[in-house]
C-alpha cells in the first residue's frame, strides 16, 4: 500500500514551535500543487453535505478500492489546507482537531484496522471541517469515544478539561485538541488488543498534556502582556506492584519529576508548595486498610526523594487515598502479569508542584 505522506502519524505531537502559525508545515505533504488544487476543487460546492465514505472493510482488497480511499483522504487533507490558506491557523483548536482525527484515521487504515474506527475518526474530522467552512462559532469541543473506544486515564482527561476556558487555552489549543484525540485512539486500541497496544498512544497523549500545560503557563508572558494564571506542574511517580521503596520506583517516572524541577528553573517559576497524593491499585488481596497504608508509604518515599533533590521539607505535604481513585480500570485484561502492568498508572504518587511567578 502506498504511503499517504500528507498525513504523518506523529506530526501533531512533534510539530515544530517555530512553524508559521498561518501555514501548514511543508513536510506534511509531498502532494504536488496540481494534485492538491484538484483535491480542493473536488470539495468546492459540496462542503456542507459531503462525507467521505471509505470502502467497507471486507471489500478493501483491490488496488482500485484502496486508491479510491486514498483519494478521499487527499481530498479531506485538501479541505484543511484550503482553510489554512484562507487564514485559519493550524494552532486553532478546530483545525488541530480536524487534522488529528484525520491522522489517526489514516494511521489505523494503513495498519489494516478492520473496525469502524478509521471511518468514524474520518467522519469526526469532516464534521469539524464543515463547521469551519460554514463559519460555525464556537467550534464544538466535545470528543466522542468513536467506535466504542474505552475511556482511559481520567487524570489526563481532567488535566485537558482544566485548560479549556482559561486564558492559557489560547496558546495551548492545538496540543489540547490532539491530546483528546490520542486518548480516544488509545481507548480504541485497548478494546482491540488490550493494554500493550494502547500504551504507546497513552504516552503520546501524556506528552501532549504536558506540552499543553507548559504552553498555557507561558501564554502571554511577554512584556506588557497579561499573564495567564500559573497552573501546577504535575508528575506521577510509579511503583511496582505491592512495593513502596525508592528501589521499587519505575525509573522513567522519576524523569517526569526531574523535568518538572528543570521547568521551575527554565521558566523562572517560584515553588510555593508541593502536594503529594499516594495511591494503590485495586488489587485488594490484603484488604482496603492494607492499600491505604501502602499508598501512605509511597507518599512518604516520594517526600524523601524530593527532599533529596533539594526541596524544602516544610513546603511538602502529603495525603494518601489507597485504591479509591483508579485512573485506569483494565477490566477483562488477562493474564495476571498483563493486568498488573495495565494497572501501573494506579500505583502512583501524584506530585503537584504549586507555582507562582
Amino acid at each position: 500500500m502506498k504511503t499517504f505522506s500528507a498525513v504523518t502519524r506523529r506530526a501533531t505531537a512533534t510539530r515544530p514551535a517555530e512553524d508559521d502559525p498561518m501555514k501548514l508545515p511543508h513536510n506534511r505533504s509531498t502532494l504536488s500543487r496540481t494534485l492538491l488544487a484538484a483535491a480542493v476543487l473536488a470539495a468546492v460546492g459540496t462542503a456542507g453535505a459531503q462525507q467521505t465514505r471509505l470502502t467497507p472493510q471486507e471489500k478493501r482488497i483491490t488496488d482500485e478500492a484502496i486508491h479510491a480511499d486514498l483519494q478521499g483522504y487527499e481530498t479531506t487533507q485538501g479541505r484543511i489546507q484550503a482553510l489554512n490558506d484562507g487564514g485559519r491557523s493550524i494552532r486553532d483548536y478546530g483545525m488541530a482537531k480536524a487534522q488529528c482525527w484525520l491522522d489517526v484515521s489514516f494511521h489505523e487504515y494503513t495498519r489494516n484496522d478492520r473496525s469502524a474506527f478509521p471511518q468514524e475518526a474520518l467522519t469526526e474530522s469532516e464534521k469539524l471541517i464543515v463547521d469551519m467552512e460554514n463559519g460555525v462559532a464556537p467550534i464544538p469541543t466535545d470528543t466522542p469515544l468513536v467506535n466504542g473506544a474505552k475511556y482511559l486515564r481520567d487524570d489526563l482527561w481532567q488535566r485537558l478539561r482544566a485548560i479549556h476556558g482559561t486564558p492559557g487555552f489560547e496558546c495551548a489549543q492545538q496540543k489540547v485538541a490532539c491530546g483528546e484525540v490520542e486518548l480516544v485512539h488509545a481507548g480504541n486500541e485497548f478494546n482491540q488488543q488490550q493494554w500493550r497496544h494502547s500504551k504507546p498512544y497513552i504516552q503520546i497523549a501524556e506528552d501532549l498534556v504536558n506540552d499543553a500545560e507548559a504552553l498555557a503557563r507561558q501564554c502571554g508572558a511577554g512584556p506588557a502582556m497579561p499573564v495567564a494564571p500559573v497552573g501546577p506542574l504535575v508528575a506521577n511517580v510509579l511503583f511496582e506492584f505491592d512495593r513502596d521503596q525508592y528501589r521499587d520506583i519505575r525509573t522513567y517516572s522519576l524523569e517526569s519529576v526531574d523535568r518538572a524541577l528543570a521547568t521551575l528553573k527554565d521558566e523562572d517559576l517560584t515553588l510555593e508548595g508541593v502536594a503529594l497524593v499516594g495511591h494503590a491499585d485495586r488489587m485488594q488481596g490484603r484488604g482496603y486498610d492494607y492499600n491505604q497504608g501502602l499508598s501512605q508509604r509511597r507518599a512518604q518515599t516520594v517526600r524523601e526523594l524530593l527532599v533529596g533533590r533539594g526541596i524544602d521539607p516544610d513546603k511538602i505535604r502529603y495525603e494518601y487515598r489507597g485504591d479509591t481513585q483508579q485512573v485506569q480500570q483494565c477490566e477483562g485484561v488477562k493474564p495476571r502479569a498483563a493486568l498488573l502492568e495495565c494497572l501501573l498508572p494506579n500505583r502512583r504518587v501524584e506530585v503537584r508542584f504549586e507555582l507562582a511567578r
